[in-house]
């Protein structure tokens, strides 16, 4: 078994497909560990904002299989992939880490995610995991959450359960 750190998010009914998203990995790989939701400003295009958060769970399949399941499940649940990659989306579920491994395949398949660079995707992940580290440079997710400048991403914590202004 190994251990994957996923990133969720959604622009186009956040706290619709979220939690399904959250319900579908549970069924299919137990228990989860999971991040607090955040809301932040979208990151490459003009658009709503997402709402993100993370997920660690230990995982049978290898990365592109995991890979795989996961498109499929984003599929189902509206993802367009005829769109550009910067675009407003229901679901994005993208493979973090991977163990310690350090991957470049296809399918956008990188292992770690470069968006780790991002608040959305290093703020979910220092909180479920605090002491894991990069494969690459060592530091801890802790670490690199203290570096970032945090007043650049402006992250506001949600709840998935109430929907506030967003749906």
């Amino acid at each position: 078994m190994a251990r994957a750190y996923l990133s969720l998010g959604s622009n186009l009914e956040p706290y619709r497909y979220l939690p399904v998203a959250l319900d579908e990995l549970r069924a299919r790989f137990g228990a989860l560990d999971v991040s607090p939701a955040y809301r932040s400003k979208a990151v490459g295009f003009d658009g709503p904002d997402f709402v993100n958060l993370a997920v660690a769970l230990e995982t049978d399949f290898e990365p592109q299989a995991l890979n795989d399941w996961l498109h499929a499940l984003e599929d189902r649940h509206g993802r367009r992939r005829d769109q550009p990659r910067y675009a407003s989306r229901t679901l994005d579920v993208d493979i973090v880490l991977y163990d310690d491994r350090v991957i470049d395949g296809p399918g956008h398949l990188q292992i770690p995610r470069k968006e780790l660079k991002y608040a959305f995707v290093l703020k979910p992940l220092a909180d479920i995991a605090p002491d894991l580290r990069h494969p690459r440079d060592g530091r801890t997710m802790a670490a690199m959450w203290a570096a970032f400048p945090h007043e650049r991403e402006p992250l506001e914590v949600v709840s998935l359960e109430t929907p506030a202004d967003m749906t």
